[in-house]
């Protein structure tokens, strides 16, 4: 059992020191933990994140799971991750910090159009225009080559009944299909009953042949204890007719 969509402290909506997630992994036994903490952008502006680390907190980051790693290397494998939006005037940058770290995988939460700067937040009710621009940045980025997976594809919030939708999130399928991407089920949302998970955005993605892997995306480490919720979201895919992967491409 693995789970690589799990978050600290640093950004500033999540509780518990890394190595109570790792206890709580191994306790139920997962053989493999990824942390995912929101990526750092090198802003041009002052802009100061409020749901991410701090450029200057990536250092501590890695050689913090560096040491847990190392520490836990008999027990379960740590892996070092982040979840990234695809911000295109910011991509040189994240780049260059993938080469000067050793990050082991980033997977796309594609939260804001363009920044958090100054961006719209694709949680918030969408107009067309806005789920489009939704599904052209997750497609941005999927052709990267970067991202090892989709986390919640289905954060964009509009209508599911509107034939409009239907569309716009087939065009991100073909693309997750095409590279051979996993889509996110994503327990925080279904344990907590947001919008997302969407039955009505699985079903698209299971008529176009979407591997599905699920995500804990874990604020607290007793989201990794929380076996019946994995286990009711395992039954729940499996009644949609999904195959769970834990597959996922890594960067080194």
């Amino acid at each position: 059992m693995k789970n690589y969509h799990t978050h600290t402290k640093r950004c500033h909506h999540a509780i518990d020191n890394e190595e109570d997630y790792i206890q709580a992994a191994i306790a139920s036994g997962y053989t493999e933990l990824g942390f995912s903490d929101h990526s750092p952008w090198m802003y041009q502006s002052s802009f100061h994140p409020t749901m991410r680390m701090e450029a200057h907190e990536i250092s501590d980051y890695v050689s913090t799971l560096l040491k847990l790693k190392e520490k836990y290397k008999n027990q379960i494998s740590i892996k070092i991750g982040l979840e990234c939006e695809y911000f295109e005037k910011y991509m040189d940058g994240l780049k260059e910090m993938l080469k000067t770290y050793p990050i082991d995988y980033i997977i796309l939460g594609n939260h804001y159009d363009g920044s958090d700067e100054d961006g719209i937040y694709f949680g918030f009710p969408l107009k067309s225009w806005q789920l489009t621009q939704y599904v052209n940045s997750c497609i941005q980025a999927m052709e990267t080559g970067l991202y090892s997976y989709v986390a919640h594809p289905d954060l964009a919030n509009y209508p599911t009944d509107d034939p409009f939708y239907a569309e716009e999130m087939q065009r991100l399928c073909l693309k997750a299909k095409q590279y051979d991407i996993p889509l996110e089920f994503n327990l925080l949302g279904y344990r907590t009953h947001r919008h997302y998970p969407c039955d009505d955005f699985f079903k698209i993605a299971k008529d176009v042949g979407n591997r599905v892997i699920i995500g804990t995306d874990a604020h607290e480490a007793d989201a990794l204890l929380d076996m019946q919720t994995y286990q009711q979201a395992k039954n729940h895919l499996k009644d949609l007719g999904f195959d769970i992967t834990e597959d996922i491409r890594f960067l080194r």
